[in-house]
């Protein structure tokens, strides 16, 4: 990669590492679509995880007394179960795909009636969550916004809500890798090792900013700017997807 490519990629990593700490979300589909301009989609996808399991360690780190432990280990349960099931089918999917899931996906969640959203905190939900998100990671990349339709009808509030979906994406990234990276994930990855180990100091010190916004923020502004933010990105990635199928 270039020296100027490997600038934007870096600014990138920064920046929406710490829009993820701040939402708790969005941060990785803005990701996960920039390094698809330079990778091809299994390597990107082994790139995206490694980045992202360091930022939300982090997250993790910084919330930990916010996590709610039950939901977590119901989420694992349900995602190793998806995982075998993708595993059997071995299905990676073309860029084109990846942002037709990625930029549609908000628009589909919109569009359900907010009484059929189920819940986190009710019962074997989590069990559900972990099963049909980790589906949705392994095809389009990014299972956060998915993850999100059963935080929203939950009575938590940001910080409890930011934690506990961190510590479900930090072992979503490890299924990612698990599943992408026998598939050829590494065969074309191009960023040298000392450009991974400053993409994770960058990644955690956008995460580091975070508290100092998600502190100062209201509930009901956390809701109005993650939903502003996820349906701004969607429309660019439709487009994204648009172009790429035209042009085959």
């Amino acid at each position: 990669m270039s020296v100027a490519a490997l600038a934007i990629l870096g600014l990138t990593i920064l920046a929406t590492s710490f829009i993820a700490g701040v939402f708790g979300m969005a941060g990785g589909m803005i990701l996960l679509g920039v390094l698809l301009i330079w990778f091809d989609v299994a390597t990107g996808m082994v790139v995206f995880s490694v980045l992202q399991f360091s930022a939300n360690v982090s997250r993790v780190v910084l919330w930990r007394n916010f996590i709610i432990w039950p939901i977590f280990w119901q989420f694992v349960a349900g995602g190793c179960v998806a995982f075998g099931l993708m595993w059997l089918i071995a299905f990676i999917p073309d860029k084109a795909t990846v942002y037709l899931v990625l930029g549609g996906m908000p628009f589909c969640v919109e569009a359900l009636p907010k009484t059929w959203r189920p819940n986190i905190e009710w019962r074997h939900v989590p069990y559900v969550s972990g099963f049909l998100t980790t589906i949705v990671l392994l095809i389009s990349g990014s299972g956060g916004l998915f993850l999100d339709v059963f935080f929203q009808k939950s009575a938590l509030d940001r910080k409890t809500t930011v934690a506990t979906k961190a510590i479900c994406h930090t072992f979503g990234h490890v299924f990612r890798v698990g599943y992408f990276a026998p598939l050829g994930g590494l065969a074309g990855a191009t960023l040298p090792l000392w450009g991974l180990a400053g993409a994770v100091v960058l990644a955690v010190g956008g995460t580091a900013l975070a508290p100092l916004v998600l502190n100062r923020m209201t509930d009901h502004g956390f809701r109005q700017w993650t939903r502003a933010i996820i349906l701004a990105v969607s429309v660019s990635y439709l487009a994204r997807a648009g172009w790429l199928f035209w042009h085959g």
